[in-house]
């Protein structure tokens, strides 16, 4: 799987952290999912000042636009791997609301990634809990 460079990561993380307050609860073990996907990528960095980094950004932008431009020119694989950090986030609190859900569907129809296969990934990972 290729790399993503800091600056991507990071709006990915904004992205990741849009998902997890989408509910208006964003718990210790969402930001906790969100630190292991930031440390798939840059190993050396810190997740924790990513993190911060990464609330402060989705904060201050309302543009899904933004984090979804980055991921648009990655590759599928990396698609994936964001729509899969993406659900493990939603999912983590056990249920999923309409926000959330159309979060998915709008993200994954900005970054090309098929809707099918999102359905999949979310609910492999129901299975797995």
């Amino acid at each position: 799987m290729n790399k993503l460079d800091k600056e991507s990561v990071t709006g990915i993380s904004a992205l990741l952290v849009h998902a997890a307050n989408i509910d208006e609860i964003y718990s210790e073990h969402e930001k906790d999912l969100i630190k292991n996907f930031i440390k798939s990528y840059l190993k050396d960095d810190s997740a924790d000042e990513i993190l911060k980094l990464a609330e402060k950004i989705e904060n201050n932008s309302n543009q899904l636009l933004n984090y979804t431009n980055i991921i648009k020119q990655k590759t599928m694989d990396i698609k994936t791997d964001i729509v899969e950090h993406l659900w493990r986030v939603i999912i983590s609190d056990n249920t999923v609301d309409q926000y959330e859900s159309n979060l998915m569907r709008r993200v994954c129809g900005l970054i090309y990634f098929p809707d099918k296969e999102s359905a999949e990934i979310k609910l492999r990972l129901i299975n797995k809990k």
